[in-house]
């Protein structure tokens, strides 16, 4: 296998990734040079497939939701990373063949000659044992790879900032750190009104081991995230909106059950978002209305929901910023892929940003009135503390007011002592040298660290998800059809437009059509190659989902009068047809894409 080639699916998949290299929806790029794995180029057709599918996302988590949208750039600076812990936790595990060179993941190598279906979750120790038992070969050559070593191979792709002595960056792994490192900047956008959430659709980049599966795994890839920003404290989610909605569950503890009652075998649990949080079962009720609410987005955009389902990551497996995590999967050719985590991350990521650029990364939250309230202070004696404790004096009186702030009980001991930690060692203080002492003070509020809720689209692995589920076959007068059944607002172009012949006037009259449609704001294509029968199976294996034809009867010279000024509309998935006349058609169209009107209704 070529490094241009990489990876592809069988059955399902090899099909799709024929049909959209011939027509238009994505190709391996670079390919006059011999390619590069895990880079695609979006054809005509899946560039606006792919538009769609983000104007649908930020139309129901921005628009409807209220949330802020930013664009921010590829490319941030090391100090960045090293903040948000990827310089030392964003790592694959990886293993070199001895006899070839071919270094591959070692997580994808056993789950591809096991049963195990997670092995991400392994410590690299156990991943080697697993291959050693299971005399795993190199994919490439075959030669067993028994014995070698499992290593951590982080995924960043470095780059540097400026000419001559110029400054480290990384493209950004994900679109989320481009919100976070600005957080200071967008809570006063937001008037410092908790809670406010944060979009951004955008390009990440990580240098995967393996891409494979085409655009399941990518080098580089558009994420659509919303980083929702919360006070943990009092902002509960509106979860009434979702209560109701049935959840296919795969929980943790099913994924760990050995036997029992199959839920071990991937099968999920369907209950409500109420359920699931009532039982415990999704922790986060900010995650469970996330997961409600995402759930009638992917069955607008096409996902079939009998290939679907919510799956928790297993502990081992959880990022280094989150507490709990569930993955939306869906079920191509066999293999669950995901394609959006929903993660609570806390305030990991604002907690270290403040903590690496010393600005302040939280906001002020005023009370309705102010408040009275004792607050424990010290101030230390450094007159008694340096020739006490030496070099260490500073340090020992930090620690002190770390200790008041914390546990003021500390200060009132029977000894008239108390005792602070400094690197490990002990240091008793008399509590008199500490200036110990609890004020009352009047407050008008106080600063909050918000948490964030953070649901995260694989855009790419969407588009190949709704691709796959609306490819279907069957068959018309007598000839097998290819068709993808997209749902109308999404297909990249809303209606052909097609003369019966391009004579007689009929060419002329069917382009007038196509322009006053696309003055209207419709996409359409217009084509007169052919007979109409293999016109109709192109835009059908495009997913067009509504085609128009002019005829003799529109320009009135067929065998029905009444007809003149009307089109035939036909209807990709049943190919049914109505009449419509012209000068209803643009808004007969629109109604038909944006679900207003069902097709059988016409007329």
């Amino acid at each position: 296998m070529s490094e241009g080639e990489g990876e592809t699916a069988g059955g399902e998949g090899q099909r799709l990734t024929e049909l959209a290299k011939r027509r238009g929806f994505f190709f391996q790029s670079s390919a006059a040079y011999g390619g590069v794995a895990g880079f695609y180029t979006y054809g005509p057709q899946g560039a606006t497939l792919k538009t769609n599918l983000e104007e649908a996302w930020r139309d129901r988590f921005v628009t409807r939701e209220g949330h802020m949208e930013v664009d921010a750039p590829d490319v941030m600076p090391e100090a960045v990373f090293e903040a948000s812990g990827h310089l030392d936790t964003f790592d694959d595990m990886i293993v070199e063949c001895p006899a070839c060179g071919a270094t591959h993941r070692a997580d994808h190598l056993i789950e591809d000659a096991t049963d195990i279906e997670e092995a991400e979750s392994m410590a690299n120790a156990e991943a080697m044992e697993v291959i050693a038992d299971n005399d795993i070969g190199c994919p490439s050559c075959g030669e067993s790879l028994a014995d070698e070593p499992v290593d951590n191979f982080n995924l960043m792709f470095g780059t540097n900032i400026g000419p001559g002595d110029s400054a480290p960056g990384y493209l950004r792994p994900e679109t989320a750190q481009g919100i976070f490192v600005e957080f200071p900047q967008l809570a006063e956008y937001a008037r410092n009104q908790l809670p406010f959430g944060v979009a951004q659709v955008g390009k990440a980049y990580r240098n995967e081991i393996s891409p494979r599966k085409s655009l399941v795994r990518v080098r580089e890839f558009t994420q659509a995230e919303l980083e929702h920003f919360v006070d943990p404290e009092t902002d509960e989610p509106p979860l009434e909106r979702v209560a109701d909605v049935e959840l296919p569950l795969y929980s943790a503890d099913a994924q760990q059950r050995e036997g029992g009652d199959g839920d071990d075998t991937g099968e999920p649990v369907e209950m409500t978002v109420r359920e699931a949080v009532d039982e415990g079962v999704v922790e986060s009720e900010w995650v469970a209305f996330y997961l409600g609410l995402a759930k009638g987005w992917y069955e607008r955009v096409g996902v079939d929901m009998d290939r679907f389902r919510y799956r928790q990551h297993l502990p081992g497996e959880l990022s280094h910023y989150a507490s709990d995590t569930w993955d939306a999967e869906t079920e191509i050719d066999g293999d669950w892929v995901e394609v959006t985590g929903f993660a609570y991350r806390g305030d990991y990521d604002l907690t270290n940003h403040a903590a690496h650029s010393g600005e302040d990364y939280d906001v002020f939250k005023q009370y309705d009135e102010p408040v009275t309230v004792e607050r424990p202070t010290v101030d230390p004696d450094m007159s008694e503390l340096g020739p006490e404790f030496g070099g260490e004096a500073e340090a020992v009186a930090a620690a002190l007011e770390e200790l008041a702030e914390r546990d003021p009980d500390a200060f009132r001991t029977e000894d008239g002592t108390v005792t602070v930690e400094v690197d490990g060692e002990a240091y008793a203080v008399p509590v008199e040298q500490t200036g110990f002492a609890v004020e009352e003070v009047t407050e008008a509020g106080e600063r909050v660290t918000p948490h964030v809720v953070e649901p995260s689209f694989g855009v790419g692995r969407l588009v190949y998800t709704v691709l796959a589920h609306a490819y279907e076959t069957d068959e018309v007068d007598g000839q097998q059809r290819t068709y993808l059944s997209l749902p109308p607002a999404l297909a990249p172009t809303t209606v052909g437009v097609f003369p019966l012949m391009d004579r007689d006037g009929l060419g002329e009259r069917a382009r007038e059509v196509a322009a006053d449609l696309r003055e209207a704001g419709l996409s359409v294509t217009y084509d007169d190659s052919g007979a109409i029968g293999r016109r109709y199976r192109r835009q059908d294996e495009v997913g067009t989902p509504f085609c128009v034809t002019v005829d003799y009867d529109t320009l009135g010279e067929g065998d029905s009068p009444e007809l003149e000024g009307t089109v035939t509309v036909r209807e990709r998935d049943t190919t049914a047809q109505h009449r419509v006349a012209v000068e209803e058609l643009s808004g007969t169209l629109r109604a038909l894409r944006d679900g207003s009107l069902e097709f059988g209704e016409i007329g």
